[in-house]
């Protein structure tokens, strides 16, 4: 009974692994990503302002681009701290079982 066995055998049995699969591959990365890209928009601020120090507008489409930059890095780890309270509060065990 190998294959159909082997499907069954990787489909999670219960909520709580479940929810452990949906929070390592899809929750963490996701937020990886987005942080990734906010700071990445930040230092796009960074170097716009540095670049045009001469340019009074460019400087503050720069300030604005790092105050923006800084909000979603913010935001970011909020959603992270905000998933782990909800983990805990629940009591959910989001480890992924090997096997």
């Amino acid at each position: 009974m190998g294959p159909i066995q082997t499907a069954y055998a990787a489909t999670p049995a219960t909520l709580d692994e479940f929810l452990a699969r949906v929070s390592q591959h899809i929750l963490n990365p996701l937020i990886g990503f987005m942080f990734a890209l906010a700071f990445m928009y930040f230092m796009w601020g960074v170097m716009n302002f540095i670049k045009n120090a001469d340019n009074e507008t460019e400087r503050e489409t720069g300030k604005s681009h790092m105050i923006w930059g800084i909000v979603g890095m913010f935001i970011m780890v909020a959603v992270y701290g905000i998933t782990n309270i909800i983990i805990g509060t629940f009591g959910l065990d989001v480890t992924v079982p090997r096997g």
